[in-house]
């Protein structure tokens, strides 16, 4: 069960994925021991997924961004999901309930690069429809937010 010791680890890790324990201690009043066994314990229960840089894939040239809703036959769902998952240039892939089965999202090079992959996917068996959305401007991706810590 995760206490407020955890969320304050883990709120400290959130403004800063590069904290050392020693620091994450500093920020919060907690002993550097207890902080080290507390990151531990919350990667091994997978609180903490991984520790990962945090790329802007404009600024590599993937200047397209994509959402694909589609609508699957519903012995295809895991098939089309797992497939999905599978391609790189896809950042995010969900099973939603609504008109549409999947959502996905995709970063592309350049519109070229986009239809090839709406191709591919219109032509999959199991997908019967798929509506396409270019992302014009973003606001916001890939935000996490500090977790609710009663002591506050």
């Amino acid at each position: 069960m995760v206490d407020d010791i955890d969320r304050q680890v883990v709120n400290a890790l959130l403004r800063d994925g590069r904290a050392s324990a020693r620091d994450v201690a500093a920020e919060t009043g907690v002993a550097a021991t207890t902080v080290s066994r507390r990151m531990d314990q919350l990667v091994e229960t997978g609180v903490i997924e991984e520790y990962t840089a945090r790329v802007d894939y404009a600024a590599l040239g993937y200047d397209v961004t994509a959402v694909f809703q589609l609508s699957v036959d519903g012995s295809g769902l895991e098939t089309v999901t797992e497939r999905l998952r599978d391609l790189d240039n896809m950042v995010a892939v969900y099973e939603v309930t609504g008109s549409h089965d999947i959502v996905a999202v995709g970063k592309f090079r350049d519109t070229e690069e986009m239809n090839a992959h709406i191709k591919e996917l219109l032509t999959d068996p199991d997908i019967h429809s798929a509506a396409t959305s270019v992302v014009l401007n973003t606001v916001r991706e890939h935000e996490q937010f500090p977790v609710d810590d009663t002591g506050e």
